[in-house]
């Protein structure tokens, strides 16, 4: 196929077939959720400014339900069915303990926020996770945006990168974009980072697909699309000439590729993080923050642990431990911890009590969230657990209270209305206070 072919060609093939027989297969644009989330930015005239201190936020997700005792909120001074069997290390807040596996994030924790009470009445995975992933309890009536998908839709792309990327995938149903557009869902890598020969499904251009050969296919399109426009005079071609004209730009634009290849950091910075999946995930995540991405969501880990919690935590928590706290050095050395927001969570929290097999069961009275960056104060504690961490103490936070927090930072006010099917207003998070003594 050549530039100079003549939208005639086409005639008999409407746009429908033209797209299925495979034109844009040819071309490596194996891009539906990138596309679906370009088409409504095609719509939308004007995106508004940032008015809070985060202009990005990373999500870190630990499914499963993290045990608060062993990690963020230890009680050394509980009886040994409580405490358990694991240690503790002093940290950087005068006073305060990490769990024994946290000790390279005991060591920055004055740039930490951490909440230890953190609280929501949902026991069981789905439910739990969907709270900390849209800032609504599940309703059958209605699917909730996830906060990734809030901040895709009120700002839209910036730099030709998507504004809403999960790494390596959407981890559950609740990340997604809920009762807003599917435009607004995230974009997935589609492979994990820590692979060796890592590359983003989407991005590369495929075998026998040069620049040049590429450029040709792009002006063969706008033929196609210059005729469609004049034979059938919709807006819609409009918008999805904008839906495309994005699409080639994360595809064409040598920045926006770059800010994906992790191959581009220095084997010094590689090793700061850890070869390993929690390293290469996380410095994903700052690279992608640092060209322009708005919200990145990383999961890590799995930490639903019934049985053998000291193993569970022993095997997992040191190489996180490791590039969290080079997440934070790291973005507070180059400036961006003032511009983004890191936000650590889980679904809830663990029993108060050691079970029969050494492990802990579903606990969401209260549990541990620690936020660093944008805006939030570090080197606090707020809120508390009771001596044997069963519920909150003092100064209750809601999975709304996060939210509506966490929104004030990014410019969103979180009571505003979106609307849902059947011209429904829906604020962004239904109650919930902005807590001021975390701001900075």
């Amino acid at each position: 196929m050549t530039s100079s072919c003549n939208p005639s060609h086409f005639a008999q093939l409407n746009r429908r077939g033209f797209l299925s027989v495979g034109f844009l297969a040819g071309t490596g644009l194996a891009l539906p959720a990138l596309l679906r989330t370009e088409r409504a930015f095609a719509d939308l005239k004007d995106y508004k400014n940032f008015e809070g201190t985060a202009k990005s936020i990373i999500h870190i997700y630990l499914p499963g339900g993290m045990a608060h005792q062993e990690s963020f909120d230890p009680k050394p001074f509980a009886p040994i069915e409580y405490r358990g069997e694991m240690q503790q290390v002093k940290t950087k807040i005068p006073g305060e303990l990490f769990g024994e596996t946290l000790v390279k994030t005991a060591d920055i924790a004055d740039k930490l926020c951490v909440i230890r009470s953190m609280t929501h009445g949902e026991a069981a995975h789905e439910r739990g996770t969907h709270n900390m992933f849209t800032g609504y309890r599940p309703s059958p009536a209605l699917q909730y945006p996830s906060i990734g998908s809030v901040i895709s839709h009120e700002y839209g792309p910036r730099n030709n990168l998507p504004p809403y990327v999960c790494i390596p995938n959407q981890p559950n149903e609740f990340a997604g974009s809920g009762y807003l557009s599917s435009a607004f869902a995230p974009f997935a890598l589609g492979s994990d980072p820590a692979q060796n020969g890592f590359k983003v499904r989407d991005l590369a251009l495929p075998n026998g697909v040069d620049d040049s050969r590429f450029a040709t296919r792009r002006s063969a399109l706008d033929a196609v699309n210059a005729y469609f426009q004049k034979k059938e005079k919709s807006d819609d071609l409009t918008a999805m000439d904008t839906f495309y004209d994005r699409a080639y730009s994360l595809i064409s634009s040598p920045e926006a590729r770059a800010a994906f290849d992790i191959e581009q950091e220095s084997a010094e910075i590689r090793d700061e993080y850890g070869r390993n999946q929690a390293g290469a995930r996380m410095l994903l995540a700052r690279r992608l923050v640092q060209a322009g991405v708005r919200l990145v969501n990383l999961t890590y880990g799995g930490w639903d642990m019934h049985d053998q919690i000291v193993r569970g935590f022993k095997n997992q928590m040191p190489t996180f431990d490791q590039a969290y706290s080079a997440l934070i050095r790291d973005l507070d050395r180059s400036g961006l911890l003032k511009e983004t927001i890191v936000m650590v969570s889980s679904e809830f929290g663990r029993t108060p009590k050691i079970n029969q097999t050494s492990g802990r069961d579903h606990w969401p009275k209260v549990f541990s969230v620690v936020l660093a960056g944008g805006g939030i104060k570090g080197g606090m504690v707020y809120g508390s657990s009771n001596a044997t961490a069963a519920e909150p103490e003092d100064n209750p936070v809601t999975v709304e209270d996060l939210f509506a927090t966490v929104y004030h930072t990014l410019g969103v006010v979180s009571d505003k209305e979106l609307m849902a099917p059947g011209d429904r207003p829906i604020e962004i998070v239904d109650g919930g206070q902005v807590i001021k003594s975390l701001l900075a």
